[in-house]
């Protein structure tokens, strides 16, 4: 393919959660308060809505709170989204990191970070994992007060990198933010790990293609 340059990729797009590190509050809940329980709570308190709620800019802490005291009989549980957020936005996907250094070496494409999570969070996730604050920008869809698969997210995006089209090449793990953005043009990856991610870079002649 073209690389970077006019007539190829100019910008890289990350996701964050399960491209750039794991996300995954099950996983937590199953270790505190087992995979019994947690299927109940997650049954009777929807704590996805919830946390859609943060990324669309509630605060953190308050919308934790309040949702904790609408389900008292979970309100523990529910606390340990706010308490063990961290845990539960863990560990590090390494070779996807390696990736993103890779290309933030060659210098040759800007590198921008598109992720559904809250202002407070994402200042959680650079605080704990450097590399998320030395994107050239991260649109954070918290400030930002939209989400995936909006389209007006990928319109400000667009908007404020003064890329769109085929010259971004957007990287995400959800089906249906990957088929918004390739509604407007964008090259997409669905990511499913870093070998086959390592590979699209190589086919679009951002990175040396590895043995």
């Amino acid at each position: 393919m073209a690389g970077p340059g006019p007539d190829g990729v100019r910008g890289v797009v990350f996701d964050i959660g399960n491209v750039l590190i794991e996300w995954n509050p099950e996983r937590l809940y199953d270790r505190v308060v087992g995979p019994e329980r947690r299927t109940r709570l997650f049954a009777e308190v929807d704590l996805h809505s919830m946390n859609n709620d943060i990324d669309a800019g509630a605060p953190f802490e308050a919308t934790v709170t309040d949702w904790a005291a609408r389900h008292p009989d979970w309100a523990d549980e529910i606390g340990h989204w706010h308490r063990s957020w961290g845990e539960m936005a863990s560990p590090v996907i390494a070779g996807t990191v390696e990736l993103l250094e890779g290309l933030r070496a060659k210098g040759e494409v800007g590198l921008f970070a598109l992720s559904n999570i809250g202002v407070e969070t994402f200042a959680m996730a650079v605080q704990a994992y450097p590399f998320l604050g030395e994107f050239d920008t991260a649109f954070v869809s918290g400030e930002m007060r939209i989400v995936k698969p909006d389209p007006a997210i990928y319109a400000a995006v667009e908007e404020a990198t003064g890329l769109g089209g085929p010259q971004l090449l957007f990287i995400d793990d959800r089906a249906e933010n990957v088929e918004a953005a390739a509604s407007r043009g964008w090259n997409v990856h669905q990511f499913d790990g870093p070998d086959g991610l390592a590979a699209r870079l190589a086919d679009e002649g951002l990175l040396e293609r590895t043995a």
